[in-house]
Formats: C-alpha cells, structure tokens, sequence
C-alpha cells in the first residue's frame, strides 16, 4: 500500500465525530520527547529567531518526527507541527504514554492492528480510512492504540494522523485560524497556573498579581505586555465582547481613574481565568454573568 502525499493544513478539519482532528504534514513518527525544563518554545523553523508556534511546559510530551540537525527535532505538539531544541527534550524510541486520538490516513484502504510493533505480529483487527483511536503509546515509529470497541494494538505511525480531542459539539466546527489555535494554547497554559497565589507585585511563576500573570502567561510565547492592567490596553488590538476567542486579554474597571484596575485570560465558554484578589490565588470566573460582567470594559487580541 502506497501512501499519498499529505498536504499541510493548519485548520480543524470539520468532520461529523466527537473529535476534531488537526492534520497536518505527517510522516512516521520516530520517538517521544518530553520536556525537561519550565518552558519550551515550538518553533516555525530550527531556529531560536524563528517564529513562536506555541510553548510546552516541563513533562509535556511531543511527538518526534524526525533529526532535524544541529541540535534540533521536528516534533507535532498539540497537533501543531514545529521544531524544537533538543537540548531540553528527553527523547525515547518506545514510551507508554498519552499523546492523543490518531485518525486513519491510508488512502482508501483499511489499515491493519497488530497484536506487536511490527507486520510480523499477528492481526487484531482493521480499521476503515478515517477512523479515530486514542494512541496510548509509541514503540519505533508504531503507535500504540485503542478502538473505540476496546481492541488494544499496534498500528504503523506513516498511516497515522494526529488529532485533538474536542466537545462533540465543536464537530461540526468551521474552520478555525491558526492564530486562534495559538490563543488556545495561550489559555490552556494559563490554566496550569490555577491555585498559584495572587501577592501584589507578583510577576510569576510562584505568585502572580493580575497583569504579572498575563504578563507572564505572554512572555512564555514570546510576546513582551506592558505591566499595568492599564497600559496593557494599549497592547494588541481591540475585540468586541461578542467576538471573544481563547487568549485574549480582557479587561475591568472598578471604582478608579485609572483606565483599567483588574485584567484576565479568556479561555472560552464566556469565561477567564486571572490573579485574582477575591480568593488571592489564580482562579476561573463567568464574564457574562455576575460581577465582572458589570465591571467589564473590553478586550484586547494580541496574538
């Protein structure tokens, strides 16, 4: 079997399941890294000056797709496709881990599992084109898979896509920019922070105060915010309320002169996650509703 040549996309393919895949330029997967240090940049090219993709945080893991050189792996993180050093990565050939859902890309055909991570191994069972596993592990360029009937094999990682699970109400999903896969990040990042104590003047990891946690979250990705809730409205540019994605900074104003006294992190869901001085710590709170509805005074996109 012949597999066809895979186009790059960087958008959610709309298809009718309970999990959204992002496809991107695949090849067979040779190993997992994970990270060993506070945070690792994905990068565009092997390059410390090339552009941000996303950033990882120590003990997350990567697929590797291959030796990219000098120091350097080509790895899928998240279902983004990017390079990173491989100073600060732990690289193995065979791990058991979770790195996702996968989807059958074999041209039509069905694609075999195998009962080991090799044609040698007996058959399992077969998958149709398109079909969608969760890849519990890696083995020398085998994934490790489990079927939605509960078989347990192995299937060869060139007929596999990486995907990302979704709310099965986000199948029927328009396609979405990659800028706002990256806001995505920015917000999920900003949740490992949940319960970090809220200290005035805090400019992270171990304490934040509102605009040193966003501030921090932004650095991470190689976006520099001015300090204040205030002079960071000045930063990015300005969304509407109704036009909210994940990772936009937004704003409020209690009783102040000061332009803005208080900044969070949407995450979606008509929620945002801040330094917050009502429990002292990093927490998620509603936008739309409550308090913070009543003292919202608008939002600014930065990526």
């Amino acid at each position: 079997m012949i597999k066809p040549a895979k186009l790059l996309r960087t958008t959610l393919l709309t298809v009718a399941l309970s999990t959204v895949c992002t496809v991107a330029a695949s090849a067979a997967s040779v190993g997992v890294g994970t990270v060993n240090t506070d945070a690792l940049r994905l990068r565009a090219e092997a390059s410390t000056t090339s552009t941000i993709l996303g950033t990882a945080s120590a003990g997350d893991t990567v697929v590797i797709l291959e030796d990219a050189g000098n120091g350097w792996y080509k790895v899928d993180f998240n279902t983004v496709e990017g390079y990173m050093s491989g100073e600060y990565l732990k690289v193995s050939a065979k791990a058991d881990v979770a790195i996702g859902y996968g989807m059958v890309d074999a041209g039509g055909s069905t694609l075999n599992v195998r009962s080991g991570p090799g044609t040698s191994y007996s058959k399992v069972t077969s998958l149709s084109d398109g079909a969608v596993v969760s890849i519990t592990g890696i083995d020398n360029g085998w994934y490790k898979v489990k079927t939605s009937s509960g078989a347990v094999g192995y299937v060869s990682s060139e007929y596999m896509d990486i995907c990302k699970s979704s709310a099965g109400s986000r199948g029927n999903a328009t396609a979405t920019a990659s800028s706002s896969s990256l806001g995505q990040q920015v917000a999920d990042y900003a949740l490992k922070f949940l319960g970090t104590p809220y200290v005035y003047g805090g400019n992270g990891p171990s304490c934040f105060d509102c605009s040193g946690y966003t501030s921090y979250i932004y650095r991470q990705f190689g976006y520099t915010l001015n300090r204040t809730a205030s002079t960071q409205l000045s930063n990015g540019v300005s969304v509407s309320k109704s036009e909210l994605q994940p990772g936009d900074l937004v704003f409020f104003r209690y009783n102040t002169s000061y332009p803005a006294s208080h900044v969070g992190i949407y995450i979606g869901n008509g929620q945002f996650v801040h330094a917050s001085t009502n429990q002292y710590k990093v927490q998620v709170n509603q936008l739309t509703s409550g308090h913070y509805a009543n003292v919202y005074i608008g939002a600014r996109r930065i990526l």
